[in-house]
């Protein structure tokens, strides 16, 4: 099999994934939950700091980076922004 950006090649190091997160804005978010009743992976939650309730992302790794979230959000709270994840190391993967 030829390999492909999911299976690298032998000798050659596996490449670092891309995927975007989401970025909250904590001045427009309101806290009414709609980004986490749409998450997927269930990622993100509300917690309340200074008498306020406001959306978290609690596992960026646990993030799929689909921006539901974000076209969700009513108040355009949720940025999604690109990171560059580290390429898994082989006792990482199953």
């Amino acid at each position: 099999m030829p390999p492909t950006p999911s299976t690298p090649s032998a000798g050659r190091p596996p490449r670092a994934t891309r995927k975007a997160l989401p970025v909250i804005n904590p001045a427009r978010c309101t806290g009414c939950g709609w980004c986490v009743g749409v998450c997927p992976p269930h990622v993100l939650s509300l917690h309340t700091a200074g008498g306020r309730k406001t959306s978290t992302l609690d596992d960026a790794a646990g993030c799929t980076g689909c921006a539901l979230c974000a076209v969700r959000c009513p108040f355009d709270a949720i940025a999604m922004r690109r990171v560059v994840a580290p390429p898994a190391s082989p006792h990482q993967r199953n």
